[in-house]
């Protein structure tokens, strides 16, 4: 069940199983990372649960907590359905770059296809932090140049871990 909370004319809230949610394991990692999550094409909510027990899955990666799922109106390209999205903070052994190969390659397992800037998307993934990490290269600028701009990473960040 879905519990919905508004927070303006265009900002919804949403508490769902899994989001937001704390996990604890006996498992640690090295790294942690924050994921922004996103997604606006097909039936998100299910996909974001979906995803979250695929990640749960993966040997290199412990998820310590996610955040509620916040439903926004889109930015750069407007024709299209509002997103939902939220962040997962985990564990990891990756480095980054490693990290966020496979977060394109979990994009495409769940039908990512990459068309234009800001188009339609049914998972984006994005490495938010990576430790105090700070680098720019031609493949990842870490901390990710925009989060500090967007609500929807700022609101679910605020939120991460506190049901």
């Amino acid at each position: 069940m879905w519990i919905v909370r508004t927070l303006s004319s265009s900002l919804t809230l949403y508490k769902a199983p899994g989001f937001p949610a704390s996990y604890k394991s006996a498992v640690t990692f090295p790294h942690r990372a924050i994921i922004g999550i996103g997604g606006n094409v097909g039936d998100v909510k299910r996909r974001f649960q979906h995803l979250l027990v695929f990640l749960k899955r993966q040997k290199k990666i412990v998820v310590l907590h996610t955040a509620p799922v916040l439903q926004n109106p889109p930015f750069g390209y407007t024709q299209q359905d509002d997103f939902l999205n939220s962040v997962i903070e985990i564990s990891t052994s990756m480095g980054p770059l490693e990290l966020l190969s496979f977060l394109l390659r979990t994009e495409r397992r769940f039908g990512r296809r990459r068309s234009f800037a800001n188009a339609p998307r049914t998972l984006d993934l994005d490495l938010i932090f990576f430790d105090k990490v700070r680098m720019k290269s031609p493949k990842l600028t870490l901390p990710h140049p925009h989060w500090a701009e967007r609500e929807s990473v700022l609101i679910p960040l605020l939120r991460l871990g506190k049901q």
